[in-house]
């Protein structure tokens, strides 16, 4: 794999830690801000709100530059808003730095995937996006933990300037190691928007709502779970959440090794597993062991569908693949705060803090049911004479020829 794809990674590292340590220091930001745990959550809010919107907006404002460039700019946004959070006098302007530092994050990894893809061979793409994707996987196994450390020792602000700097190693790594690729001739803004007109586009972002906010559903409401209902202590949860994160690592992995071969096959078994083992955890999670397995098992199974779909957009959107890509992961984070708003509800409802892993369960389900349309659909446009790739049907060879 090209060393370019390390700077994609320690720019994703970064981005990953920032998007989830404030989970493990709103207390302290609370608490410094003088405002309640639910107020100080709008930092997290904000921030999903601020990837779902800054993906397309960020990823149109660049058409005109290299992708190179863009990623370099990228960079530098991410660092000012996460050096705007560190040294924010009041709570506004440190939620004002989290949507400044959110609106690189979809861009980013939407515009790296296309730079990571045409590194490789084509047979090595799947690969190539799951390795850039691997900083974000290892982000929740070393960096939001050692974030959430630093942050609870030496104060929070402390955090976010380490972040910051992760962030200007990025930057430096990108502008040294990513090769200057030419600007692609003759693609604007139309034709970026055009891929989604392909069906196949709207579903494959369709999957990736419905999988991972599958897995965000129960994971959202890890803490109550895991100290209410299976009898962890509160300091558990830290160790919890790395054993979520190493599956999320090994699923990225396996995922974008399975992805280059048999990418619909392979999120057939994903969503389906996730969808069962999300409906089980309903009944380990009262086990402590069992649900410990559990969680390994769902960031495997939900980061395993995480390669594939990113290649399914790229694919399908072929002849104008950026904004797609970075719309596809302003899905991944419109997901993750449905589920969790749907997660709440149920609980709210009284339905205890294990329902909302049959509202994940039901999610992934409903994934499957797309992922399976996708493919019936596709058949039929071959079988009617149609190949379709790259999200632009092209005729068959005896129907050319009439021409």
């Amino acid at each position: 794999m090209p060393l370019a794809l390390l700077a994609l990674a320690i720019g994703a590292f970064g981005i990953g830690t920032t998007e989830f340590v404030i989970m493990g220091l709103l207390p302290e930001v609370a608490g410094d801000f003088q405002v309640s745990i639910p107020t100080a959550g709008f930092l997290v809010t904000g921030y999903a709100l601020g990837v779902v919107l800054g993906a397309p907006l960020m990823t149109l404002l660049g058409t005109r530059v290299t992708r190179k460039r863009m990623l370099m700019l990228l960079m530098g946004l991410f660092v000012v808003g996460n050096v705007v959070s560190a040294l924010a006098p009041f709570f506004g302007v440190m939620l004002a730095g989290r949507v400044i530092a959110s609106l690189a994050h979809g861009a980013f990894f939407g515009i790296g995937s296309v730079v990571a893809a045409d590194l490789v061979a084509p047979q090595k793409k799947a690969g190539a996006i799951a390795m850039m994707f691997t900083g974000l996987t290892v982000a929740n196994v070393v960096g939001v933990p050692l974030g959430t450390f630093i942050g609870q020792t030496a104060g929070w602000r402390t955090t976010f300037l380490v972040v910051a700097a992760l962030g200007v190693v990025g930057l430096l790594g990108v502008a040294k190691l990513v090769p200057e690729q030419p600007k692609a001739e003759g693609v604007r803004i139309r034709h970026e928007l055009a891929a989604f007109r392909n069906v196949q586009v709207l579903l494959a972002m369709a999957m990736t709502v419905l999988g991972f906010g599958g897995v965000f559903a129960a994971i959202t409401y890890i803490t109550p779970m895991m100290t209410e209902v299976a009898g962890y202590s509160d300091s558990s949860v830290t160790w919890l959440l790395v054993l979520f994160g190493l599956g999320m690592v090994g699923g990225n992995l396996i995922g974008g090794k399975f992805a280059d071969r048999r990418l619909m096959p392979l999120l057939y078994v994903s969503l389906g597993a996730l969808a069962v083992v999300l409906g089980l955890f309903t009944v380990t999670a009262h086990n402590k062991v069992a649900a410990a397995v559990t969680i390994v098992l769902i960031g495997a199974l939900g980061f395993a569908t995480v390669p594939p779909l990113q290649k399914r957009v790229l694919d399908q959107a072929a002849g104008a693949p950026t904004l797609a890509s970075a719309v596809n992961i302003g899905a991944f984070n419109l997901g993750n705060a449905l589920s969790a708003w749907i997660g709440g509800l149920v609980i709210a409802a009284g339905l205890g803090y294990t329902a909302p892993n049959w509202v994940g369960a039901a999610l992934a389900a409903s994934a499957l049911v797309l992922a399976v349309l996708s493919s019936v659909l596709e058949r039929r446009e071959t079988g009617k004479g149609r190949v379709v790739t790259g999200g632009s049907p092209e005729p068959a060879p005896v129907a050319a020829a009439r021409h």
